[in-house]
């Protein structure tokens, strides 16, 4: 049984992008995932744990890592015809350099 995501209010949605970046940093990889906010869907994906990435990284958590990602992702992005998408981040991500390296190659 899936659960839908909760209903906003129209006022705040028609200002928000239909699609939201979530990013997950450890301490050995690095990935991205574009959720589709109505239906609550995944629609694409990237990481740094997949095979075709692996051989041409040196490393799989540093900035060059998620800058791999995030142009991967956002041709990902471009195939399927989504220009932009939304990133809600929390008060710790803001700042963090690996993160807005991510967000600048989108």
């Amino acid at each position: 049984m899936v659960i839908p995501p909760p209903v906003r209010p129209p006022r705040l949605t028609q200002y928000l992008k239909p699609y939201v970046l979530k990013m997950h940093f450890t301490n050995k990889y690095v990935s991205a995932q574009v959720i589709h906010s109505e239906t609550a869907t995944v629609a694409s994906a990237a990481s740094s744990q997949e095979k075709a990435l692996r051989p041409s990284m040196e490393s799989t958590r540093d900035v060059a890592a998620a800058a791999k990602i995030g142009k991967l992702l956002g041709e990902r992005l471009l195939l399927k015809g989504i220009p932009a998408v939304c990133v809600h981040l929390k008060r710790e991500q803001k700042y963090i350099m690996v993160r807005s390296k991510l967000l600048l190659t989108l």
